[in-house]
């Protein structure tokens, strides 16, 4: 296969990078999809140490494995967010909380969101995946009633904290892949276009296609796939299984924990839910992308280590390559 197909570290991060890098090799996967949490990856230190960048690569190279793009979800997700509360001090590393006044976590979350960009540039890869954070993910409900205005701030308090962090980018030769996803502020079809408006498309900032998120929204991921195709960086295959239907599960949740059958819907391994992965991958033929398939293994009722495996042949089975040639190529010529 020409696209490599990864495992993204995020869900990984109890374990040492290491660990993490042993199992993905051992399993088969080209690469990681490096997750700045954890021990996996110090944005701080690949941007300012040789000795730690070498020895990242070291690992990698050891376990035979490659690096195509970098992640930063959780700090990213602290630019924009508001409130900043008790859920951010458990995800930031310390440097970024700080006192957790929340302006000052914001600005120190954008400050570093710009060190990941010249970490991802000294390591050789030009794409980071990550969360924006939204302003107006609080008044995704609409009451008490919510004027157009704030939700116009919202898009403008986004382009505001993101262009000098995408100027950064740019400088560096790196894109950001926005994941849609709740709590962001691009979290489906239609605000997706809104904050593509709101940066003026410029091509520091695409996006992460990550198919589980659109499911339970009801949004179709392979249209959204050819709608968006020239900001399609970065691909996670991430699969989600509905269980409405019975009158009782509705689509928010509920509050419940993950692989409660109470739930509307749940995050199951790749191949196991709702997600047309067979349509997604010839669109993804359709529209180029040559990028790599990153494996986000979620599934709350399956063992990771016996799951993980699992998604990796599936993709293999089923992310086939474009062929060389027409298929009606061979009645062009004489007979």
């Amino acid at each position: 296969m020409a696209r490599p197909v990864t495992l993204f570290t995020g869900q990984w991060a109890d374990l040492p990078f290491e660990e993490v890098a042993r199992l993905a090799g051992e399993w088969g996967y080209d690469g990681l999809e490096i997750a700045c949490w954890g021990d996996h990856l110090d944005p701080w230190a690949a941007a300012e140490d040789d000795a730690y960048l070498r020895g990242r690569r070291d690992i990698l190279e050891k376990h035979g494995l490659g690096v195509y793009a970098i992640s930063n979800h959780l700090t990213g997700q602290a630019v924009c967010d508001d409130p900043i509360d008790e859920r951010h001090r458990a995800i930031l590393p310390a440097r970024v909380w700080g006192d957790g006044e929340p302006e000052g976590v914001r600005a120190r979350a954008a400050e570093a969101m710009k060190v990941t960009a010249r970490a991802a540039a000294r390591l050789g890869v030009d794409t980071v995946v990550g969360f924006t954070g939204s302003k107006i993910w609080k008044t995704v409900a609409m009451f008490p009633p919510v004027p157009a205005t704030m939700v116009e701030d919202g898009y403008r308090d986004f382009a505001d904290r993101w262009n000098p962090i995408l100027d950064v980018f740019d400088a560096e030769g790196v894109r950001f892949a926005h994941e849609v996803h709740p709590s962001e502020i691009a979290y489906d079809y239609w605000t997706t276009a809104a904050a593509l408006d709101a940066v003026d498309h410029r091509e520091a900032f695409g996006l992460n296609w990550d198919p589980s998120h659109m499911i339970w929204q009801d949004i179709d991921p392979v249209g959204f796939l050819w709608d968006f195709r020239d900001r399609i960086y970065h691909v996670d295959c991430k699969d989600t299984r509905r269980q409405t239907g019975n009158g009782r599960n509705g689509r928010l949740g509920s509050h419940l924990a993950w692989a409660d059958p109470r739930r509307g819907w749940d995050f199951v391994s790749v191949g196991h839910g709702d997600v047309p992965w067979e349509a997604a991958f010839r669109t993804l033929n359709a529209i180029g992308y040559a990028g790599p398939i990153s494996i986000e293994w979620e599934d709350a009722g399956m063992d990771r280590l016996a799951g993980a495996p699992d998604a990796l042949a599936y993709v293999r089975r089923h992310a086939f390559d474009p062929p060389a040639a027409a298929f009606d190529a061979a009645f062009s010529g004489p007979p």
